[in-house]
C-alpha cells in the first residue's frame, strides 16, 4: 500500500522507470542522459510544437477566413470551440487507451488522425465541414498531449524527470509563435487554405519520424506483456544504458487496481486527483482568456492596433521561458510550492497589465511576464500529474486532468467576452482573472504525492 506525504516522491510501488528500478535490477541513482532518452524527449518536443501549430493556426487565419466566407463571430466561435471540445474528448476518452494498448501506437494513430483532419480543414467548403475537421484535430491533440508527457516521464532520468516533462510543454508556445509569424507573412499571398494544408503536410511528415524513432513504453511492455515483450523491452533497456532482464516480471493483480480511471482514485489519491483537476480548471480559465483576448486587451491597454499583435508573440516567448524554467527550478525545489509562487506572480502581472498605463516597452514586458508565470505555472501541472500517478495509470491521469480542465478553457474566453461586452473596466477584468490562478496555485500546493511504503 502506498503512503502519502506533503514532501512526497515519485513512486507508489516499484515500477519501471528508465534510470531507476527495472524489475530486480537497480541502476545508479545519478545516471545521466543517454542518446535514446534525449531522442525520446526531442521527438516529443517536436510533436508538441505541432500541437501548438494545429491549435492556434485557426486564430491566426481567422481574419482571412472571416473575410473570405463572411462568417459571423458566433459561427467562428463555434469553430474555435470545436477544437477545444475535441481536445477534451481526446483526453477523457482516447488518451486512457494508451495505458492499455501502448503509448507509441496511440501517438501514431493520433498523428494520422490530425494530419487527415488538417487536410480536411484545408479543403472544407462549409462551416459545418470546418467544425467537424477541427473537432477531429482536437481529439488527436488531446490524445497526444497525455501520451507524450507519460512517455517522457518514463524515459527521463529520475533526477531530471520534472524538468523533462516541463521542457516538453515548451514546444507548444514555440510552435505557436513560429506559426504566427509564418501565417502573418504568407496568408495574404497564399490564402488561409494553403496555411492549413501546410500544417497538414508537417503533421504527415512527423508520422514516419515517430514510426522509426519513437520507442514504446518499457513499463507497458513489461506490465501488459504483448508479443515479444521481453526482447523488445531488453533492446530499449540496453539502448537506455540499463542491463537487460532474464525474464518478464510476474504479472501482478495490483497493477489492475492502479490502471484506468479507478487508478486515479485508489490508494489515497482521490483528494489529490480532485485538487489537480480543480487547479487545471482554474488555470485554463485564465490561460485561455489571455490567449484569446491579449491582442485586443493590448489595444485596450493603450497599444496601437498595428503593434498589439506583438503582445501575443511576446506572450508566447514568455510562455516558453516560463515552461522551461519551472521544470529546471523544480529540480531543486518542491514543484507544488513553485506552482503556487508562479501563480501568485502571474496574478500580480495580470493586475499590473490591466491597472497601470504603461509605455510600449513596459506593456510588452508585462505581457512577457504574464506568459512566463501563467503558462509556466500551468505547465507545472503536467510533471505534477506524472508524479502523482503510477505509470500504468499515467496516460489516463494526464488525459482526464487535461480533459476535465477544458471546462475552464471554455469558461475563460466566454467570461472575458461577456465582461468586455458589458464595458467592464480593464482593471476589474484583469483582477477577476487573477483570482483563478491564485486558486489554482493553492490547489496545487495542497496535493499530496506518493512515496514508497
Amino acid at each position: 500500500m502506498a503512503s502519502y506525504s506533503t514532501a512526497g516522491s515519485v513512486s507508489v510501488h516499484p515500477h519501471v522507470t528508465v534510470g531507476a528500478t527495472v524489475g530486480a535490477t537497480t541502476a545508479q541513482p545519478g545516471q545521466g542522459w543517454t542518446g535514446r532518452q534525449l531522442l525520446v524527449v526531442a521527438i516529443c518536443f517536436i510533436l508538441n510544437m505541432l500541437d501548438g501549430m494545429d491549435v492556434l493556426i485557426l486564430s491566426y487565419i481567422a481574419p482571412a477566413l472571416s473575410a473570405d466566407w463572411q462568417i459571423s463571430p458566433e459561427s467562428l466561435g463555434v469553430v474555435f470551440s470545436a477544437g477545444l471540445a475535441g481536445m477534451a474528448a481526446g483526453g477523457l476518452l482516447i488518451a486512457p487507451l494508451a495505458d492499455r494498448f501502448g503509448r507509441r501506437v496511440l501517438i501514431l494513430l493520433s498523428l494520422i488522425m490530425m494530419a487527415a483532419a488538417m487536410f480536411g480543414s484545408s479543403i472544407a467548403t462549409s462551416v459545418a465541414e470546418l467544425i467537424a475537421s477541427r473537432f477531429v484535430v482536437g481529439i488527436g491533440i488531446g490524445t497526444v498531449l497525455a501520451s507524450m508527457a507519460a512517455l517522457t516521464a518514463e524515459y527521463a532520468p529520475p533526477k531530471h524527470r520534472t524538468f523533462a516533462v516541463g521542457f516538453l510543454q515548451a514546444g507548444y508556445p514555440v510552435g505557436a509563435t513560429i506559426t504566427g509569424f509564418i501565417v502573418a507573412t504568407h496568408v495574404g499571398v497564399h490564402g488561409w487554405q494553403t496555411m492549413l494544408l501546410g500544417a497538414a503536410i508537417l503533421c504527415a511528415t512527423a508520422i514516419p519520424l515517430v514510426f522509426v524513432l519513437l520507442p514504446e513504453s518499457i513499463e507497458f511492455l513489461l506490465t501488459r506483456q504483448p508479443k515479444n515483450a521481453l526482447a523488445r523491452a531488453n533492446r530499449l533497456l540496453v539502448a537506455a544504458g540499463q542491463p537487460p532482464l532474464d525474464a518478464l516480471p510476474e504479472r501482478r493483480q495490483a497493477e489492475k487496481r492502479h490502471s484506468g480511471v479507478r487508478g486515479l482514485l485508489s490508494d489515497g489519491r482521490a483528494a489529490s486527483t480532485l485538487l489537480l483537476w480543480t487547479a487545471i480548471i482554474f488555470s485554463f480559465m485564465t490561460l485561455y482568456f489571455v490567449i484569446s483576448w491579449i491582442p485586443k486587451l493590448a489595444v485596450e491597454a493603450g497599444l496601437p492596433a498595428t503593434q498589439a499583435i506583438y503582445a501575443g508573440a511576446i506572450y508566447n516567448i514568455g510562455a516558453f521561458v516560463g515552461t522551461s524554467s519551472i521544470g529546471l527550478v523544480a529540480m531543486r525545489f518542491d514543484l507544488r510550492r513553485l506552482i503556487l509562487v508562479y501563480m501568485l506572480l502571474a496574478a500580480g502581472a495580470l493586475i499590473l497589465f490591466g491597472a497601470v498605463a504603461m509605455p510600449l516597452a513596459a506593456t510588452l514586458g508585462t505581457a512577457f511576464l504574464i506568459g512566463v508565470f501563467v503558462q509556466g505555472g500551468f505547465n507545472g501541472c503536467y510533471p505534477l500529474a506524472t508524479s502523482l500517478y503510477p505509470p500504468e495509470a499515467r496516460g489516463t491521469g494526464i488525459g482526464w486532468a487535461m480533459g476535465i480542465g477544458r471546462i475552464g478553457a471554455v469558461i475563460g474566453p466566454m467570461l472575458g467576452g461577456v465582461l468586455l461586452a458589458e464595458k467592464v473596466s480593464l482593471p476589474v477584468i484583469f483582477t477577476i482573472f487573477a483570482v483563478p490562478v491564485v486558486l489554482a496555485g493553492i490547489c496545487a500546493s495542497l496535493i499530496r504525492l506518493p512515496r514508497a511504503a
